[in-house]
């Protein structure tokens, strides 16, 4: 949930061999064992479900699930990835490097990149930004940029020893319906831009949208006062779940304006609240009913799903990954 800015450092590229078989054995076996491991404990429904494939869609990664590993490995960690079993990406940021770093090391190990988070000031002010950043996400290829969160509250001062996620909670109840009405004229804004640029915009929620505003809801005054036209959502379904909502029918009231989905899973000590907490759970094995919850999604107009879990993880980053791509491809 820290900022990720959408800086231009230089890394070399390693001019390492590909042995293009050997990973693709490697990848079907480490896909194939993930899925013998997660699936051996399902209910029968579970099992035969086959969603992804019948649909013919690409089960993505959300690569803040990764923490500092891309930055620190970034052909490593992008192998890793492609072995489990991926075909897609969305960025969280550049992590430390550049967009044809990126977009080599992607080509390498067969990732397509599909979309990029980016803050609210890495969405640029003016025609010109939009032009650099659409050039940008050209490199990438991708054309779908989502703001991450609302406008981040630079202006509300963290007391000393206040953890970032009680103070970002403070913040945004502090600053109240204006946050959100600030956070949607910057959507249709940069939406208007961007679109002009080629590139389609979205926002990305988490729980705090769906605390009450008065007698509406962040989340209302966003989808009153966004424009359809210039601004769709990407609805992390374990946010909404966090707050207390049901992400079937959440996500089937959101039919015509949202196209991606964050695939995240809860456990069900999670409480209901709307200040950022949750309590993790690896797909499949928390509270959310996948077999209502895709084809509702997709109704709705999903079509980039992306595999994410928030820390603490159960065997580490890149496990968390392999066991959700497991679940979703059975």
């Amino acid at each position: 949930m820290q900022p990720y800015p959408f800086r231009m450092a230089q890394f070399p590229i390693s001019n390492r061999p590909r042995a293009a078989t050997l990973r693709t054995t490697r990848r079907t076996a480490l896909a194939a064992g993930f899925t013998a491991l997660v699936t051996s404990g399902m209910p029968a429904w579970a099992k035969s479900s086959n969603f992804f494939a019948s649909n013919d869609l690409p089960i993505g990664a959300q690569l803040y699930t990764l923490g500092d590993n891309v930055e620190k490995d970034l052909h490593g960690s992008f192998d890793r990835l492609a072995e489990i079993g991926f075909r897609s990406v969305q960025l969280s940021g550049l992590h430390g490097h550049n967009v044809s770093d990126l977009r080599k090391a992607a080509d390498l190990s067969g990732l397509k990149i599909t979309s990029i988070h980016l803050g609210d000031t890495d969405l640029g002010s003016s025609a010109d930004d939009a032009m650099r950043l659409a050039d940008d996400l050209a490199v990438l290829g991708t054309r779908e940029v989502v703001m991450r969160m609302f406008i981040f509250p630079r202006d509300v001062a963290r007391k000393p020893d206040e953890p970032f996620r009680g103070w970002l909670d403070r913040a945004v109840r502090e600053q109240g319906a204006g946050l959100w009405q600030r956070t949607a004229a910057l959507l249709n804004a940069r939406g208007e831009l961007l679109r002009e640029a080629g590139v389609a915009l979205s926002y990305h929620n988490h729980n705090c949208e769906f605390a009450p505003v008065g007698d509406t809801t962040g989340w209302g005054i966003l989808m009153q006062e966004t424009e359809p036209d210039f601004v769709s959502f990407e609805v992390d379904v374990g946010w909404v779940a966090a707050a207390g909502l049901d992400p079937v029918n959440f996500i089937t009231s959101m039919a015509g304006r949202t196209r991606l989905m964050h695939v995240k899973d809860i456990s069900a000590q999670t409480q209901p609240n709307f200040g950022f907490e949750q309590v993790s759970a690896a797909i499949g094995s928390g509270i959310i009913d996948w077999a209502a919850l895709l084809p509702a999604a997709y109704q709705a107009g999903v079509r980039q799903f992306y595999v994410e879990q928030e820390p603490p993880f159960e065997g580490g980053r890149f496990e968390a990954l392999a066991k959700g791509y497991a679940f979703l491809a059975r």
